[in-house]
Order: C-alpha cells, then structure tokens, then sequence
C-alpha cells in the first residue's frame, strides 16, 4: 500500500478530466485514474472511486451518492421530519457499510454532527434511537477521532437507560466498541466513564443473546489493547486489572460460556477476552479454578476443523499457561495433544503454527516432566514440521525454536532424538535467514550440543567487536 495521500477533489477532478479531455466513459475514466495514482504510489484506500452524480439542487456542483444522502439527512433533521430521517439513516447506513472509503468521506463532511443531532432527536422513540445508533456506528467504523465526549455521554447515558433492551444495549456497544479501536484517549475516557460495568453488566443481562455476549466480549478485549500509535504508553494492563479486580470479568465470561456449548463463534470471541485478561499470575490460576481452562479444552476438541476457533483458543491457552501450576493443569486435562493436533490439522495456517508452538513453548518453560509429555506426543515433530512448512514466516521460525530450546534445556536425553528429526539444518536455515531469529535459534542449536559459529559485527569502535 502506498503511503502518499491525496483528497478526495483531487481524484474527482483527475475522472472528470479524463471524461472531458480523453472522451473516456465514466467507469473507464475511473480506471485510469486508479492506475494513474497507484502507479505513484498513492494510497487510495479512503477515496471513493465512483463519478460523481448530479445533484438534486440546480446550482449545486456535482456530489458522490454518499454526500448526496447526507445532505437530504441534514435536511430531515433540520426540518425534524422524523419519518423522512428514519428513511434517510436506513439508506446512509447502508452506503457506509460498503466501504471505509464511503465513511470517510461522509465523515469529512460534517456526518457525526448530523448524526449526533438524529440521536439527539429520536430521543424517546425507541425505534428511531437504534436506527440513529446503527447510523453511528456505521460511521465510526475506522473513524474513532469522530466521537466527542458528548456522544460518549450520550452511549453511556443510553446503555444506563436501556439495559434491559437487548438490541439497544447492542448498537450502543457496537458503537462503543468501534469508537475505542485504535484510540486509547477514547479507551480511558469510556472506562474513566463507567463502561466496564456496563459491559459485565450487559452479559449478565443478556447471557441468552449470542449477539450482545459476542459484542460486550469483544468490547472488553479491546479495551486492553495498547494499539494506538499515537500515544506511547496506555492503560491497556490497568484495564485488564479492573474488568477482573473490580467487575469479577473471569467469572462473568466463563459463566456466560456456559450457555454457548454449540455455539463456537461466541466461545472462541469469549476465548480471546480471556487471553487478554490473563494479565497476572493469580487472574491464570483464578480461570482455571472458575472452569475456563476445561471449556478451553472442550472447545478445542470440538472445533478443531475451525482455524479461526483454533487460533484463539490456542492463544488463550499460551495466556494463562504463564502460571506454572496452571502449566501442570494445562497438561493433565489432555490439552498438548490437543495443540500438536491442532498444528498438524493446520499446517498450512502459519498464524495457528506460531500460536500452537509458543503454547507448547510455554507449557515445557521450567517443567520436564511436561516435556516427556510432548516429546512423546509429537510437539517437537510438528514443531519442525512447521518450520518446514513456514520458511519466511518470522514467528513460526521463532517460536518453534524456541520449543525446541526449551524440550532440551533440562532433558538433554531429548536432544538426540530432536537432531534426528533434522532439527539442525531448520534451525541453522532460521538463523540465516531470519535477523530475530538469531538469539533463539542460536540458543537452540547450543543446548542442543551443535556446534554455534557465533558472528561478529563490527561496532566501529577500535578494539570492539559484538556478537
């Protein structure tokens, strides 16, 4: 993707040129634009490649469909004609559904404020509210900077107001959700707030919808994220803390997993909160005591076939395998042979690889005994396995050779049987091929009794050489 950027009026004119100069008809004019920026390296992502269309008004300089919209929402709001903004908010929301490029240039030109006025004017009818809120949601999809404190006033006002209505509860989260990815001002100014309550509470009230569990879940994780590049340190770990610490968060997922045996999308989703919230050692040893790690186990079993599902539980297992007695647990409950499976079934999937191997890692750090289990059950196979399988990928290289390290660090006997396998010549190749890889994998081939060529890089200093 390219990093140069341009506006929206300057792609607009480049199609209207190509239609007036070159002749060109209006989809083959829009081609021609795409290529000709792309081939300089402009990013395109946030402009609507589309010709713009009439507008109703005579006078008016020709608008995207997007703007068009807009412009009649503005009006019904203006005019607070209530039936023509339900239908307006149907159609805008549909059109910023289709892609961010619609959205941001909606938002570009002045939608949150009308969207926000909607809100403000649907006040008390129910009906009306969600479909404001489906509205603002749509739109800050990708645009968090587009929310102001008064709209979080207004969602946490609101997820007060309606928490017994399911689907309001929803489309205030999903907006809430969309409005703290990727915004850690946004984050700490919701939680500051009283939001994390709010969402325990939403499970709790709402532990039969798949849809608000799903959402309130994942609104949760995110508030633990430390995505934001723009500010270099978070809150991400003090969250997590307070959705344990202060809203019993682990019990509160893990009960609500009770009532989704069948249903793998909201296990996995409440899988993945979990590995975020396996913050500290007592928080680890604390799900597995409250039965999170068995239905870990149970969901592994059964959704092996699904990548998506695999990957989180994988990572949730590598989570909270960070206490050593959850370790031994992890073990006992038949999960190792589990992950090997699981590495195997997916060998092709490099992001189930890394996880699957940085789970085993965790599982054999310290712990012999669990090393004969894996050696026995496959690990360090379907570890090389996946360095085969992986060659380019980083991670995989890493964390593979990283198991490795750790199977024989304090059971050399294992050693022998590794090389056999081929492991040397894998690892000498993730070495050479891959810069961080070279700490680990040296590391790995040392503790495995190969031979290590340690490499010297001059520093530029007289008399100073670094390995």
């Amino acid at each position: 993707m390219g990093s140069k950027q341009i506006a929206q009026e300057t792609f607009d004119e480049a199609v209207q040129e190509n239609i007036t100069e070159f002749e060109m008809d209006p989809e083959e004019a829009v081609r021609e634009a795409v290529q000709q920026f792309e081939s300089q390296g402009v990013d395109l992502s946030n402009i609507v490649k589309a010709v713009r269309q009439p507008a109703s008004e005579n006078g008016q300089k020709q608008k995207h469909a997007i703007l068009l919209t807009l412009d009649s929402l503005g009006r019904a709001v203006a005019d607070a004609d209530l039936a023509e903004m339900a239908e307006q908010l149907v159609v805008f929301t549909d059109q910023c559904k289709e892609q961010l490029a619609f959205r941001y240039l909606a938002g570009q030109n002045g939608a949150y404020s009308v969207i926000f006025s909607a809100c403000q004017l649907a006040s008390g009818d129910r009906d009306l509210m969600l479909k404001a809120f489906h509205t603002l949601s749509a739109v800050l999809d990708g645009q968090p900077d587009l929310l102001d404190s008064a709209g979080q006033d207004l969602l946490l006002q609101t997820l007060r107001e309606y928490g017994d209505d399911a689907e309001m509860t929803l489309a205030g989260i999903r907006c809430i959700r969309h409005a703290c990815l990727k915004h850690e001002q946004n984050r700490q100014d919701f939680v500051k707030g009283g939001v994390l309550p709010l969402l325990t509470g939403a499970i709790i009230q709402h532990g039969d919808s798949a849809d608000v569990v799903r959402t309130a879940s994942s609104a949760l994780r995110i508030m633990t994220f430390d995505d934001d590049i723009r500010v270099p340190f978070g809150h991400a770990h003090d969250h997590a803390k307070m959705i344990v610490l202060e809203n019993d968060g682990l019990r509160v997922l893990i009960e609500a997993a009770k009532a989704f045996t069948d249903n793998s999308s909201v296990l996995s989703e409440l899988c993945a909160t979990l590995s975020r919230l396996s913050v500290r050692n007592e928080f680890c040893q604390e799900i597995v005591d409250l039965g999170g790690l068995n239905f870990m186990v149970a969901l592994l079993a059964d959704c092996i076939d699904h990548p998506d599902v695999v990957k989180q539980v994988l990572s949730a297992i590598r989570a909270v395998a960070g206490n050593d007695d959850v370790k031994d647990a992890i073990v006992d409950a038949g999960a190792t042979d589990l992950i090997v499976l699981a590495i195997s079934h997916h060998l092709a999937n490099p992001q189930i690889c890394e996880q699957g191997c940085a789970a085993l890692c965790m599982l054999a750090l310290r712990k012999p005994e669990n090393c004969s289990v894996i050696m026995e059950g496959g690990g360090a196979l379907a570890a090389l396995q996946a360095m085969k399988a992986h060659p380019r990928e980083v991670a995989v290289q890493k964390q593979a050779c990283m198991l490795i390290r750790n199977l024989v660090s304090r059971s050399r006997d294992f050693s022998q049987p590794i090389l056999e396998m081929g492991a040397e010549n894998l690892i000498t190749e993730a070495r050479a091929t891959h810069k961080d890889c070279d700490d680990v994998a040296k590391a790995a081939l040392r503790d495995l009794g190969c031979k290590v060529e340690l490499r010297e890089l001059w520093t530029g200093q007289r008399g100073s050489l670094a390995q």
